[in-house]
Parts: structure tokens; C-alpha cells; sequence
């Protein structure tokens, strides 16, 4: 089956559960325009706040301290941040705005975010976990086998 006959396919299963079940749709559809309203006042800060600038700054000037490129990017209302393989999401909630990155032995951490904070702060912390590690020269695989 080619792509389109499996979209085709899944647009006509989507019609086929909202009709089954059409107070489900709307309730969930109200259920996330409900979020998206709630989480909206601080998507408008995170995008127009003097800490967002100053992070932008900041991880550019973190970038060259550690030789690598931090890449920038939004995501609907999340700011995200890569480099080298570790990423920082800022995510707007109802109650403010959340932090979230991977230590370095991989567990998840959240951490609310203040605005009237420095965001060297964050960046630093993301940052200072350890790093991934080096892959593996051709010498050495060689020297393995």
C-alpha cells in the first residue's frame, strides 16, 4: 500500500471513531482549547520576556565556550535548545513556565523557570552534565577485533 492509500485509511478510521463517539471529540476539543487558554498568558511572557532575549545572548556566548552550536528553535509555544545531543525545552503550564533536560545518567529533570532569574543560570546547569561520549576511532575498533 503506498503513502497515500494509508493516509486515505487513517482519515476515514478518524471519521469513523468521531461518529462513534462524538461527545468524546468535543470534550476533548474543549479539554485542550481549555489548556491552550490557560497556558497562553505565559507563552506570551516566555516569547516576549527580557529572559528569553538574555538566554538567546547568553547560549550564544555558551556555544563558544564549549566550541558547538546551540541550536535555537520554537515549537508551537516550547522553546527548545540542542547541543550536542542534549536538549532544554522551556514549556509554558498553567501554573508558569517549566524547564526540562536530561542529567547526565539520563534521568529527566524539571525545574520551574523565573523570569526575573539569569538564565546563565539554566544554561549552565543543562550544560554541565556530562557530555556524550566520543565515538570510537577507526584505530581503536581496529585494535578490538
Amino acid at each position: 500500500m503506498g503513502f497515500l492509500d494509508n493516509l486515505e485509511n487513517s482519515l476515514n478510521n478518524l471519521e469513523r471513531q468521531e461518529e462513534r463517539n462524538p461527545g468524546e471529540a468535543g470534550r476533548r476539543r474543549a479539554a485542550e482549547r481549555s489548556r491552550a487558554v490557560s497556558v497562553q498568558p505565559w507563552a506570551e511572557k516566555l516569547k516576549n520576556s527580557d529572559y528569553t532575549k538574555e538566554l538567546f545572548n547568553k547560549s550564544a556566548a555558551a556555544g563558544h565556550r564549549i566550541r558547538a552550536k546551540i541550536y535555537i528553535a520554537w515549537l508551537e509555544q516550547c522553546l527548545r535548545l540542542e547541543a550536542r545531543g542534549r536538549v532544554l525545552e522551556l514549556k509554558p503550564t498553567p501554573d508558569g513556565i517549566v524547564a526540562e533536560f536530561a542529567a547526565g545518567d539520563g534521568s529527566r529533570i524539571v525545574r520551574k523557570v523565573d523570569l526575573n532569574a539569569d538564565p546563565g543560570l539554566l544554561l549552565d546547569e543543562w550544560l554541565s552534565g556530562e557530555q556524550p561520549p566520543p565515538s570510537k576511532s577507526a584505530e581503536e575498533v581496529e585494535a578490538n577485533v
